[in-house]
């Protein structure tokens, strides 16, 4: 299992809108994110995939620190879970078109 480290700016644009007063990373935009980090690592394109499953479990702010594991199963899909600060906000896993 591979690990990567996803830091939102505490001034994250989002968090004006996205609630006032109690400001969370989209969870459209936290996944985005996490794949973009993945794929980076992966040194592959995901901008076509099917998400297999996605489960947001607590809200991401701005100015958190998403700790990432990933890894690829037998499979082929990959299997990732994301903490903040030792708490889990997010769990999926994605399977790459070919």
């Amino acid at each position: 299992m591979a690990r990567l480290i996803l830091q939102f700016a505490a001034d994250h644009p989002t968090g004006a809108g996205h609630f006032p007063g109690n400001p969370i990373i989209p969870g459209a935009l936290l996944l985005a994110e996490v794949l973009r980090c993945i794929a980076r690592a992966e040194g592959v394109s995901y901008t076509s995939c099917n998400v297999k499953n996605a489960k947001f479990l607590s809200p991401a702010r701005p100015g958190d620190k998403v700790e990432i594991d990933h890894a690829r199963s037998a499979a082929g899909s990959i299997e990732f879970t994301c903490t903040v600060a030792g708490n889990k906000v997010l769990s999926g896993a994605i399977v790459a078109n070919t």
